[in-house]
């Protein structure tokens, strides 16, 4: 049988207000999958959750069939950009380089092959003439592809981005998503938290619509549809043809 990541009865709270109520859903590893939701829905919180970067109140997540806890090693996570320190002093070669730590082991330090992986994985994301630059340097694309990159050298088996698309060029947005689609392709599972319903179709397997609770989860052609895509968004039917959802 397929493997899958299963998600079952999952809540969240912040100071005793529930963000996440009751979510459960079940997905086939090695597709692409965006999770949508309108400004508040808990997309963020949802894939945090996922990760146990942050407390749940209940709930559980499996990867694969295993646990968390034993899967650490084969996720990789991009955080959203606003919550990177642009600022920290380092160069985007040791940035890529970080990557492998996972799988270096205790107190080992990257060796030639790690640095020439890492470097490989720059190429990938076409940053590799930016190596010597400190991160800060960057413009929003090119941070938000070193990053891609960062996640490449950790050769994970989860891949897990949240809105890698935001306040990024064109370019770049097209090399990240090309990016996305071959690890996909090569049997990877990618999460991406996304909020441009316009490129949904073109970019996505299967989907998860959240308003704090479950709204949809699936194969994109069963949840984006305009029933659901109401729900969630509160937009009238005329509006979403505008953005791109199927009427």
């Amino acid at each position: 049988m397929p493997q899958t990541v299963d998600v079952s009865n999952l809540y969240i709270s912040y100071y005793g207000k529930e963000v996440i109520k009751n979510v459960s859903f079940s997905l086939q590893t090695g597709k692409l999958v965006g999770i949508l939701g309108p400004n508040g829905a808990g997309k963020s919180t949802l894939m945090k959750a996922m990760l146990n970067l942050i407390p749940r109140d209940g709930g559980e997540v499996t990867l694969g069939g295993q646990p968390l806890t034993s899967m650490r090693k084969k996720i990789a996570y991009v955080p959203q950009r606003s919550n990177i320190d642009w600022d920290f002093p380092i160069i985007v070669k040791d940035t890529v380089l970080l990557g492998t730590f996972p799988t270096l082991g205790l107190l080992r330090w990257p060796k030639k092959r790690d640095r020439e992986w890492a470097l490989e994985c720059l190429r990938k994301v076409g940053m590799e003439q930016f190596m010597h630059n400190q991160i800060g340097e960057l413009s929003g694309g090119q941070q938000q592809r070193v990053f891609l990159a960062r996640a490449l050298a950790q050769k994970a088996e989860y891949f897990f981005l949240d809105e890698p698309f935001v306040g990024i060029d064109v370019a770049s947005e097209t090399v990240i998503i090309d990016i996305l689609k071959s690890l996909r392709d090569e049997g990877k599972t990618v999460f991406v938290v996304h909020h441009d319903l316009s490129k949904v179709e073109s970019y996505f397997d299967d989907l998860i619509l959240m308003d704090k609770e479950l709204i949809g989860c699936g194969p994109v052609d069963d949840v984006f549809r305009p029933e659901l895509m109401q729900e969630a968004y509160q937009i009238p039917f005329p509006m979403l043809g505008k953005l791109g959802v199927g009427m």
